[in-house]
């Protein structure tokens, strides 16, 4: 997807958050109607009995007439799309959507002439029931056939037209890298680099931590409340910006200079789990779990390793972290003892020293490199390469 930041009018925006609320509505019908089914009764209705009665809901309710007809079919669609994820394990049930959070529709069916641009920095999309709202052209928009709208929490609205962009070349040397990911330096590189994600500056964390105080002060549904809200909205969403933009340069980066990537084979939802435990076994060190989870969850771990395999299909290399990090690089011994601290690495047999994330990043170079090769056709250790059987040799007698 190909986002881009929208712009609408004050009528425009009211028009969307219309669309939102027909696209809310449709989709809380469709989630109360099968949470109504049990084991043994009828099947709960599909995509097209629930647009035939969307039909008939139409006819019936002059608002929900008003509202646009695709909008409300592709929430549908949208919700038995993600039935099947849930069936097919991959995704948790379908839940309630409330107002503020999550809002947005989708449009399909659109033509070339739907998207058009007016200057250098600005375009234009059109939008059924809406008119053409103004985009910030940020970079060449391609033939999509549809897009989707968002608001985020701080008010924002965006764009996202459905084009897969094209994959990042390689440099077609052969090299390969490493990539430790850690809390203290969100990556680290084989080759040495270092690679922090940029935060909130010292005054806007201030500013965080005020808001915070008087959210907690503030009192349920007042107007006071709603403003503390949104202010930390904002902020939120300018940390997130920058760590999204950290992602995309440095996922770039790495596939355009390299032509093999290893990175570590993480279960990250598992890693921030909270240690909360139940009333009849308590978790220990609770606040400190916590912490270390908003410092993994900072470091855009999950999102590096996807961006990276979307922009080079084929050169990531997924490795097993075990050991990595206490396995030296030059003589391969593994020792717990050889991690004299969180930055230091000191191997016990052979006494080579260096960074620790260094010295987990050329293992999982290392590592890399022998799977890539595995892959073309040959050996790790140098054998023969992988070839069809020779069917003369393999008649004996």
């Amino acid at each position: 997807m190909s986002r881009y930041r929208l712009h609408p009018s004050p009528t425009q925006e009211a028009a969307l958050l219309e669309h939102c609320g027909h696209a809310r509505y449709v989709w809380n019908l469709a989630v109360e109607q099968h949470a109504h089914w049990r084991g043994g009764r009828a099947p709960a209705p599909g995509f097209a009995e629930q647009c035939r009665q969307l039909t008939e809901a139409r006819d019936a309710c002059a608002w929900l007439a008003a509202g646009s007809i695709i909008v409300q079919q592709q929430a549908l669609k949208d919700f038995h799309q993600a039935m099947a994820n849930f069936f097919g394990k991959t995704h948790r049930r379908p839940r309630w959507r409330r107002r503020g959070r999550g809002e947005g529709f989708r449009i399909v069916a659109v033509k070339p002439g739907d998207v058009r641009r007016l200057s250098r920095k600005v375009g234009q999309v059109r939008i059924p029931k809406v008119g053409w709202v103004r985009f910030r052209w940020s970079r060449p928009v391609g033939e999509a056939k549809s897009f989707r709208v968002t608001r985020d929490a701080a008010g924002r609205w965006h764009v996202a037209f459905a084009i897969v962009p094209a994959p990042v070349p390689g440099p077609g040397t052969g090299a390969a890298v490493g990539v430790d990911r850690g809390v203290v330096v969100s990556a680290t590189l084989s080759t040495g680099e270092p690679l922090t994600v940029p935060t909130l500056s010292q005054g806007q964390k201030k500013r965080l931590l005020r808001l915070q105080r008087a959210l907690a002060r503030a009192k349920p549904g007042s107007k006071r409340r709603a403003k503390v809200k949104t202010a930390i909205a904002r902020l939120k969403a300018r940390e997130g910006d920058r760590r999204k933009d950290w992602v995309e340069q440095t996922s770039t980066d790495l596939a355009r200079r390299f032509d093999v990537i290893g990175v570590e084979d993480l279960k990250i939802s598992a890693m921030t789990r909270s240690a909360k435990g139940t009333l009849e076994a308590p978790g220990r060190k609770v606040r400190q779990k916590a912490g270390l989870n908003r410092g993994i969850l900072a470091s855009g771990w999950g999102r590096l390793a996807v961006r990276l395999e979307h922009k080079a299909p084929g050169r990531v290399w997924k490795i097993d972290p075990r050991y990595t990090s206490q396995t030296c690089n030059a003589c391969k011994h593994i020792a717990r003892e050889s991690r004299e601290s969180q930055a230091l690495f000191s191997c016990v047999a052979c006494g080579h020293r260096d960074n620790a994330d260094v010295n987990a990043a050329k293992n999982l170079r290392d590592t890399a490199e022998g799977y890539a090769v595995a892959a073309r056709g040959g050996s790790p250790l140098g054998g023969p390469v992988n070839r069809e059987p020779q069917r003369d040799l393999l008649l004996v007698g």
